[in-house]
C-alpha cells in the first residue's frame, strides 16, 4: 500500500507537545514507509481560526524539522464539501434538526440523570414537512446530522488492535451548522477521500469519531483508511495537555525555554513506546526505528525534567561546527571552538552559554574570603600563552608556596576567578579567562 498521511491542526491556538507528538509520529511513519506527508489546516471555524496561528504552526513544524509534501487548507475546499453534502442529502443520510443548544443540553442532562448515555434521540426524524415549515416560520434554523446505520462498526487499529462499536450506541454527529457551514466530521472525511489518505494518525479522543467517520466514508462510496489512535499525553499531575497551556506550547519551549528541537523530537518519538528514550541529534535514527507495534495503550506521562536532561545531553554532544552560526546570532561572534568545548558540558540550554561567556570574558565580581592567599596565587601566574597544562602547573606552584591542598586550595581560586563555586574544569576555563583578567580577579578588582 502506498502510504499517504496527513497532520490536520486547527489554527485556533498554539501547538502544544500533544499536537507535536501526533505531527511527529505521522511524519515519521510516512518517511519510514517512503510515503507522502500532507499538512492540512482545518480552518473552517471562521470565528476562531487566525492567520497568526497558521503562521505559528508553520514555524513550529519547521523548527522540529518536519517538512511536508503538500499543504491544504479546508477554507479553500468549500465546493468539495457542498458536493459531498448534496450526495448525502440525496441519499437520505443527513437530516435537518431544529433543537436549540439549550434544548439539546436539557436532553443530555435528563439522560445522564437517569444513568443513560447522552445519545441524540433522533426526534427530528419524526417531524413532518408541516412541522419543519412551522419551525422555520418561527425562526428556527436547521442544523444537520449524519444518520448512522445501527450496525457493527469495527476496525483493526495500529495501536489499539481490534476496536468495535455499534451504531445504536453513538449519537448521529452534527455535520452542518445552522448557518449552513460544514463541520469537522464531514470536512475531514471528504478531505481524506479526495487526498487519498491511506492512514489516519490521531489521538484516542477521536476513537468514537472514527466509528462515525467509517460510515461516512462508505456513504460517500469510499473505503475507509487505516487508523492509529495514540494515547493522549498527560503531565506529571495526570492532567491532559491543551492549547491553553502556554508553558507546554512549542513556541514557549523554543523561544522562552530555549530548548533544542531534537530534544523535543527525541522525547516525543519514543514516549509511550517500548524503546528507551535517548538523545538524538537528527531525525534519521528516529525514522529508521519507527514502528507502530512499539506503542503501548497506556497513558504516557510527560516529565519536563526528562526533556531538560535530553536537551543538555544533546548540547554536550554537539560539535562546534554545528553551533557556530547560532552562537553568532546570540552576539557571540568571537566564541571559538575552545570556548564551546570548555563550556558545553555545563549547559542545560543553549541560553546558558551567555553566562559562561560573561564569566570567561568579564565582567565578574570575584568572591574572595582570603585576599592574602589569592593575591599570592596571582603573583605565581606564569606568562602567557596558556593552555590546559597551565592550570596544573600553576596550582602545583600555589600549593607548594602556601601549603594548601584539596578544597582549601581549589575552591578559593574558583570563587575568585569565576564568582561561582561550580562550573567547567578550571584547566579549560583558565586559558579563556586569560592572564590579565585572572590577575585582576585574584587581587579583588572587578574584571
Amino acid at each position: 500500500m502506498t502510504v499517504v498521511v496527513r497532520f490536520a491542526p486547527s489554527p485556533t491556538g498554539l501547538l502544544h507537545l500533544g499536537n507535536a507528538r501526533t505531527a511527529l509520529v505521522t511524519w515519521l511513519f510516512a518517511r519510514r514507509a517512503g510515503g507522502t506527508a500532507i499538512l492540512r489546516l482545518d480552518d473552517t471555524d471562521v470565528e476562531r481560526s487566525r492567520p497568526e496561528f497558521a503562521a505559528a504552526i508553520d514555524r513550529d513544524l519547521a523548527w522540529l524539522g518536519l517538512d511536508w509534501d503538500r499543504t491544504v487548507r479546508q477554507s479553500d475546499r468549500a465546493a468539495d464539501y457542498d458536493d459531498a453534502i448534496g450526495k448525502l442529502k440525496a441519499a437520505g443520510r443527513v437530516y435537518p434538526c431544529y433543537e436549540t443548544p439549550e434544548e439539546l443540553s436539557l436532553k443530555r442532562r435528563s439522560l445522564l440523570s437517569r444513568g443513560r448515555p447522552p445519545i441524540y434521540d433522533r426526534a427530528a426524524l419524526d417531524l413532518s414537512e408541516a412541522d419543519r415549515t412551522r419551525l422555520e416560520a418561527d425562526g428556527r434554523r436547521a442544523h444537520w446530522r449524519f444518520r448512522l446505520d445501527h450496525e457493527d462498526i469495527a476496525w483493526d487499529d495500529a495501536v489499539r488492535s481490534a476496536v468495535r462499536f455499534h451504531g445504536k450506541d453513538l449519537s448521529d454527529p452534527v455535520v452542518i451548522r445552522e448557518d449552513g457551514s460544514p463541520l469537522y466530521h464531514i470536512c475531514s472525511v471528504v478531505d481524506d477521500i479526495d487526498l487519498g489518505i491511506s492512514h489516519v494518525v490521531r489521538g484516542e479522543d477521536h476513537v468514537a469519531n472514527t466509528a462515525a467517520h467509517i460510515q461516512m466514508f462508505r456513504a460517500l462510496g469510499a473505503g475507509p483508511p487505516a487508523f492509529a489512535h495514540l494515547p493522549l499525553i498527560v503531565d506529571a499531575a495526570g492532567k491532559g495537555l491543551s492549547k491553553r497551556l502556554g508553558s507546554l506550547s512549542l513556541a514557549h519551549l523554543r523561544d522562552e525555554e530555549g530548548l533544542e528541537a531534537m530534544a523535543v523530537n527525541s522525547l516525543l518519538a519514543k514516549l509511550g513506546t517500548s524503546d528507551p528514550i535517548e538523545p538524538q541529534r537528527s531525525l534519521a535514527p528516529l525514522i529508521d526505528g519507527f514502528d507502530f507495534a512499539k506503542f503501548a495503550r497506556a497513558t504516557p506521562h510527560l516529565d519536563p525534567a526528562e526533556l531538560a536532561r535530553l536537551n543538555g545531553r544533546i548540547l554536550h554532544e554537539t560539535p562546534f561546527a554545528a553551533i557556530a552560526d547560532r552562537l553568532r546570532t546570540r552576539g557571540l561572534a568571537q566564541a571559538d571552538e575552545a570556548f564551546w568545548l570548555a563550556v558545553r558540558p555545563n549547559l542545560e540550554k543553549l541560553g546558558d552559554v551567555d553566562e559562561w561567556w560573561r564569566i570567561t570574558h568579564g565582567p565578574v565580581t570575584p568572591v574572595i574570603e582570603d585576599r592574602e592567599f589569592t593575591g599570592a596565587a596571582a603573583g605565581l601566574l606564569p606568562a602567557e600563552p596558556w593552555d590546559e597544562a597551565t592550570w596544573p602547573g600553576w596550582i602545583g606552584a600555589v600549593k607548594k608556596a602556601t601549603g594548601r591542598s584539596g578544597k582549601g586550595l581549589f575552591q578559593p581560586l574558583r570563587l575568585a576567578l569565576t564568582g561561582l563555586d561550580h562550573g567547567p574544569e578550571l584547566k579549560v576555563l583558565l586559558p579563556l579567562i586569560g592572564r590579565d583578567r585572572s590577575v585582576a580577579r585574584l587581587t579583588g578588582t572587578p574584571a
